[in-house]
């Protein structure tokens, strides 16, 4: 992984390789253990997640018709329904001290969004908003979604975060109602046209979002 902006005590990093979603998983037990903050830009090897508000129904296929896929299915304690990662997204996790920060989780989560919508407009020239019947971040043209979000805050320390669909192909959300929706609601940066110098404006992305994040942060 390679760390691009460290401040107020917060590295960022972006890792230039696909992380298994176990990996992942050590890395934050072991954060939030030491309360050791960070931001996380990476991408993840297909697989499907559920939050505590997952519904059996949503889940469209078998547990032997996932496997035969090589897609891993996993259980969370974050917020939110079935969602997918797949190559080609863009996941940010942010591990933040709500306690020594001083910060409310309300106002976490507005920052959060905030700096999303700033980062998406800055590198792509899109506009991103949110929808008060549905959690992520939706196009303002198409009305689809783009960015999924899944926050978990326990001994108020935060982890998980969202996904923003950039070039994967999102085939992996068909297995899927994600997030109680339909596969069709769902878009990415490639179906909106918006996929040249991906892995350039992947880096900007990171780095526009953790500024913005960083200067509203206590």
């Amino acid at each position: 992984m390679q760390k691009f902006l460290h401040q107020k005590g917060l590295p960022s990093y972006l890792f230039p390789s696909i992380v298994s979603y176990q990996r992942y998983l050590d890395f934050q037990e072991n954060a939030r253990k030491n309360r050791r903050e960070s931001m996380l830009f990476l991408e993840h090897s297909p697989c499907l997640t559920g939050g505590i508000g997952a519904k059996a129904e949503n889940l469209l296929v078998s547990k032997e018709r996932l496997a035969s896929l090589g897609v891993e299915l996993v259980s969370l304690p974050r917020g939110g329904d079935f969602t997918a990662h797949e190559p080609g997204q863009i996941v940010g996790y942010l591990h933040i001290d709500l306690k020594k920060r001083n910060l409310s989780l309300g106002d976490f989560l507005q920052n959060l969004n905030e700096s999303l919508v700033v980062a998406v407009k800055g590198t792509w020239d899109l506009t991103v908003e949110e929808n008060p019947k549905a959690p992520g971040l939706y196009t303002t043209t198409t009305r689809k979604k783009l960015i999924s979000e899944g926050v978990y805050a326990k001994s108020y320390f935060t982890s998980f975060g969202f996904a923003l669909n950039g070039i994967n192909s999102l085939s992996t959300f068909s297995l899927i109602n994600p997030c109680g929706a339909r596969t069709e609601d769902m878009t990415s940066l490639a179906t909106l046209g918006l996929s040249e110098r991906f892995p350039e404006k992947r880096a900007e992305f990171a780095l526009r979002f953790s500024r913005h994040f960083l200067s509203l942060l206590p």
